[in-house]
């Protein structure tokens, strides 16, 4: 810059400002930062006064505009400290981001020394596009209790049209995010909920029943020794009596109450119900409760004290949520297939958000509405209807568990409500690197109280696992609901179905287990879901092999084979194994018997080659390897006569060929779809598709349980048992498969 531009600037400057202060800790880089310094103290206490900032922004236009100022990050402090100073950082060219938005209002509404509507009143006056959003206005109203000079502040707003939002509108959506979350259960949680629903009342249904759950879990009512007079007076104060019908059925089937009896009583003294309507509530709460994880207790309590629920709930559970091919979305329609869920067993434990929302809900409906033979999708008329459609008219049973999203609403904006308060909130804002704080994002799942927002009890019994211990493991019962556990791959609940009740049962034992059939592995097959490791673990355990559960629940062995299997020509047909006609009596030295080379066995090491060279040595007659030769030929006469008497094929040789025909299908149904694809293709040539998990996963485990039946029958039968090809046509696997060890052309000498 020439010296003439630079003294045009400096008289500009001595235009604007008369005199500049000049002497040390004058400057007005000095006094804003003592001004934030000083922003907890009181007022007497501070150095900084208000009118000294005014003149920084307002007569010397005052504004870091380099993000290389470590006072550009500060600046938002500054105004949510003195909101007041905005109108005048707008002049000298700031522009406040939205998402700086939250921040500020946080920080305004933080214990403040000034008059609450002032403040909120300044910073409402600004600009349009500076208003407090729902999701400050949800996080103040979870602290109506703590923070009350905060919470009147926000109403005293609400009542005077300076919010964009209904103030009751906000409080409704909040309210109906503790219907199904963990933190209903805490006292800090019930006290702020009483007094948002006491100045915001609300008709919602669901508004209603998680008020009703507050006056059921606060003070220990349920557990009191005059629980219907004591619930009473918790009720009447909320004007939610008289109780109905649903209310009752609403609040035993909520994932946080498991005790029933004082409702029952409740019921029979308040509401004058007959026995007969006391037995259908709670039926129908039974019928609920097995679609809802985490309702184990409730479900063992209800059968202790009402033995005939179990018939009840075997039948209804056999009727409703059955599940066939059917029922399932065609294997053409891949997203339907991975969206799909099975009603029952679903794994509330996970951590996985991606099941949690719209799409992941997709496959959760009732299995009477999935079109047979057209499997999933619902058409009415022209129009598709939609699965959130069909979805949101079955919320009610749905029954959903897991980690709850905790946040509603759109991301506009209005912003989302969350479940946090405003200080957990201030906390993460201040915990968060200063460089990053216009990028910093709210997810309340990764925030403090992530506890608070899972949608299952502490103590809780999974209801699969109950059904284990309570019904036989060839039942209807267990046999429903192992078929849900392996489509939503549980696998706390199949590890329970495939371990035995008493402790001191082994687990190899597969007697008490609960059978593993081929419709678990057809229905993985049509969803293209990889099986559960359980499920190959059971089979190489000696599990028994069953077509479906009618086989083994009908008590007729599954002797004879279906009609469509008998069509299919595999190569990978289980050999019956049988010794020849006459057994050569060799010495043990002579080594395995000259069968055809496996060709897993690749090439040799010469040196191992060597050793397994037929020896033509002629023994001495006072040779010990004569009497060696007499035992051995005892051991292998006796595996021949075994071996003769075994005409059947074992439990795994059955299971490793319809597997195989399995397998033989999924790389038809591959190769077809990627002969398809390149034919629509423009560009010539092969095309790279992926297969489905099921295919590769069923790929590498049936080469693992044909080296294990290889493995048996080689300890049963000698080292002289045939090793079959592990590698069939259709395993698509050219790129591993190993060839024959050629002949070596080296002339080898025989001693």
């Amino acid at each position: 810059m020439s010296i003439s531009v630079f003294a045009h600037f400096m008289r500009v400057a001595c235009g604007l400002f008369d005199e500049v202060p000049l002497g040390k800790n004058e400057d007005d880089g000095y006094f804003f930062s003592t001004f934030l310094k000083e922003s907890r103290l009181p007022p007497q206490s501070k150095s900084t006064k208000w009118e000294t900032v005014r003149d920084i922004f307002g007569k010397y236009k005052f504004i870091p505009f380099s993000m290389k100022d470590p006072l550009m990050v500060q600046l938002p402090i500054a105004l949510a400290i003195e909101p007041r100073l905005l109108p005048y950082a707008e002049a000298n060219g700031f522009h406040m981001d939205t998402k700086y938005r939250d921040f500020v209002f946080r920080k305004m509404f933080e214990k403040m020394t000034l008059s609450n509507n002032d403040r909120s009143d300044d910073i409402l006056r600004n600009q349009t596009w500076m208003f407090l959003s729902r999701t400050v206005a949800a996080e103040i109203c979870m602290e109506s209790k703590s923070n009350e000079s905060a919470y009147r502040a926000l109403k005293s707003l609400d009542r005077a049209k300076e919010l964009l939002f209904d103030l009751s509108t906000v409080v409704t959506e909040l309210i109906k995010l503790f219907a199904k979350t963990r933190s209903i259960t805490s006292h800090y949680t019930i006290n702020v909920l009483t007094q948002l629903y006491a100045d915001f009342p609300s008709t919602d249904p669901t508004v209603r029943l998680v008020m009703l759950l507050t006056a059921c879990l606060s003070d220990n009512v349920l557990v009191q020794p005059n629980p219907s007079g004591t619930l009473k007076s918790k009720l009447e104060p909320l004007g939610l009596l008289p109780l109905k019908r649903k209310d009752i059925v609403d609040i035993l089937t909520n994932p946080f109450v498991e005790k029933h009896s004082a409702l029952v009583d409740f019921a029979k003294d308040e509401m004058d119900l007959s026995p007969n309507e006391i037995k259908d509530i709670l039926q129908e709460v039974a019928v609920k409760c097995l679609k809802i994880g985490s309702k184990g207790k409730t479900l063992k309590k209800l059968v202790d004290c009402h033995s005939y629920l179990l018939a009840v709930l075997q039948e209804n559970a056999v009727q409703r949520y059955t599940i066939n091919l059917d029922n399932l979305p065609p294997s053409d329609d891949e997203d339907a297939c991975a969206a799909f869920e099975a009603p029952l067993c679903r794994d509330f434990n996970s951590n996985s958000k991606s099941s949690q929302n719209t799409s992941g809900r997709t496959g959760i409906l009732p299995l009477n509405l999935l079109a047979s033979g057209a499997s999933g999708v619902l058409e009415m008329g022209n129009a598709m209807t939609t699965v959130n459609e069909v979805h949101a008219m079955y919320e009610d049973e749905s029954g959903d568990e897991g980690p709850v999203e905790g946040e509603t609403g759109d991301t506009s904006d209005l912003g989302i409500i969350g479940q946090d308060t405003l200080s957990t909130m201030i906390r993460q804002d201040e915990m968060a690197p200063t460089r990053s704080r216009r990028r910093s994002l709210y997810f309340s799942y990764f925030g403090p109280d992530t506890n608070g927002k899972l949608g299952y009890p502490l103590d809780s019994v999974p209801v699969g696992r109950w059904i284990k211990e309570r019904y036989p493991a060839r039942s209807a019962m267990a046999a429903t609901f192992v078929t849900h556990a392996v489509i939503n791959n549980n696998t706390t609940l199949l590890h329970s179905f495939f371990t035995c009740n008493a402790p001191s049962t082994n687990y190899v034992s597969t007697s008490q287990h609960v059978p593993v059939t081929l419709k678990h592995f057809r229905l993985l097959a049509r969803l293209g879901k990889s099986p559960n490791w359980c499920l190959y673990h059971e089979i190489e355990n000696g599990a028994e092999f069953y077509f479906s559960e009618e086989d083994y629940l009908s008590k007729q062995p599954p002797a004879t084979e279906p009609k469509k299997y008998s069509k299919t020509k595999v190569k990978s047909d289980v050999r019956k194994e049988s010794s020849s006609p006459g057994i050569p009596r060799v010495s043990a030295h002579a080594g395995p018997s000259k069968v055809q080379a496996s060709p897993r066995a690749g090439k040799r090491r010469p040196r191992r080659s060597a050793a397994t060279v037929t020896s033509y040595v002629i023994p001495d007659s006072d040779d010990e390897a004569i009497v060696e030769d007499d035992d051995d030929n005892a051991v292998v006469v006796l595996m021949t006569m075994q071996a003769k008497k075994r005409k059947v094929e074992s439990n795994l040789q059955r299971w490793i060929k319809h597997l195989s025909v399995l397998l033989a299908e999924e790389q038809k149904k591959y190769k077809e779809k990627r002969k398809r694809l390149e034919q629509s293709a423009l560009v010539e040539g092969r095309r790279r598709v992926a297969k489905s998990e099921f295919h590769k996963s069923l790929m590498v485990n049936l080469r693992s349980l044909r080296k294990t039946d290889l493995d048996k029958r080689k300890q049963l039968y000698g080292p002289d048992a045939a090793e079959d090809d592990y590698f069939t046509e259709d395993d698509g696997d050219d790129e591993y498969r190993q060839r024959t060890a050629r002949a070596s052309k080296r002339l080898r000498v025989v001693v």
